[in-house]
């Protein structure tokens, strides 16, 4: 804590130069730190104070025992203190403040599929809304009946959000299959189906981040087209980049301009870098790490989707409720956050 606390003071008196903030790369960066460092230091000067008032009890104790209760809840409340100190000490995941770029695609189902994967979209768009966050529809795929071959949405936070409280910090539990069980608008006998749709979580990476070199890109551009191949654009507005080395490919047909429709590319492309140098990094780190960043693995069928008993299940953790309409309306929290408490479970066991 000694070290935590003057790195607290020493960022606090930077933030407070007015030259540091002509710079807003680092000005930023340091305020994220802050905003990270400050309810630690919150909670460990909580700790103190409770410890300061264990000793004092005690001395009351010794003088005259009717205080024995008062000692009691200030040992209490000390305790207390200590797990929710030790909550926020242990290591964290280095990208759990950053924005993401969320992928939602259809799978096995076909049409239905695509139908489900709009649902899962709208679900996180009023999600974000209620969190306060902004979104921004990088690419989208539609199908013919209006859901969703595959899109692609950027979610950021606004001002630097406290630890456990970012956008991938909360969204990266969402990775993975996601299965949908119910009767699909194509069905005319009135069976339920089963179908599925997968979910990406990417963390959107800065430039500084990932570094591109222009000679390793192919750059094509070509016509948009709309459900069923039909041409919507009558210029080459559409950006299909393949990064040579990798073989990762984007396309991008969104907006009517090609410079546009090349940036939105350039942000997913960096996104998918990052997270494929962070896959290369965790093959090398410990089972610890690999268990917590296998909740992003769209291969692992992790929720199921019932709508006949309004029913939603997430299948690592065993959470279980009947309010599925208001989960797909965006109130989504409590199921993130059974997912938050398993894997801070999994972290205190390993302290």
């Amino acid at each position: 804590m000694d070290d935590l606390l003057a790195e607290h003071a020493d960022l606090e008196r930077q933030l407070a130069d007015p030259a540091v903030h002509t710079d807003q790369t680092r000005a930023r960066n340091l305020g994220r730190r802050y905003a990270e460092l400050g309810p630690i230091v919150d909670a460990y000067r909580q700790w103190s104070s409770a410890a300061d008032d264990v000793g004092a009890a005690h001395e009351l104790v010794a003088e005259d025992p009717d205080f024995a209760a008062e000692a009691e809840e200030a040992e209490q409340r000390r305790e207390e203190c200590a797990e929710k100190l030790r909550r926020l000490l242990v290591p964290r995941d280095p990208a759990d403040d950053k924005d993401v770029i969320l992928e939602v695609k259809a799978g096995e189902g076909g049409e239905e599929s695509a139908l489900f994967a709009g649902d899962l979209l709208r679900m996180y768009l009023r999600y974000a809304e209620r969190a306060g966050w902004k979104t921004e529809i990088l690419e989208s795929n539609e199908s013919d009946l209006g859901g969703y071959k595959d899109v692609q949405v950027a979610v950021k936070t606004k001002g630097n959000p406290a630890p456990g409280e970012g956008v991938y910090a909360r969204l990266k539990f969402e990775g993975g299959v996601h299965r949908v069980q119910r009767v699909p608008a194509t069905e005319s006998q009135g069976r339920i189906h089963t179908s599925a749709a997968g979910v990406l979580v990417l963390p959107e990476a800065e430039d500084v981040e990932v570094e591109i070199n222009a000679n390793d890109l192919r750059i094509d551009v070509y016509r948009s087209s709309g459900p069923g191949g039909q041409s919507v654009n009558t210029t080459d507005s559409a950006v299909r980049i393949t990064h040579l080395p990798t073989g990762i490919v984007v396309s991008c047909q969104n907006e009517k301009s090609q410079l546009q429709n090349k940036e939105s590319a350039m942000r997913i492309l960096r996104a998918r870098m990052l997270a494929a140098a962070q896959e290369e990094a965790d093959k090398e780190a410990s089972d610890v790490r690999r268990s917590q960043v296998r909740t992003v693995d769209r291969s692992e069928r992790i929720r199921t989707y019932n709508f006949a008993e309004n029913r939603i299940s997430d299948h690592r953790v065993g959470y279980k409720a009947y309010n599925l309409d208001q989960v797909l309306d965006g109130d989504l929290d409590p199921v993130i956050q059974a997912c938050v408490d398993a894997d801070m479970a999994a972290r205190l066991a390993h302290q």
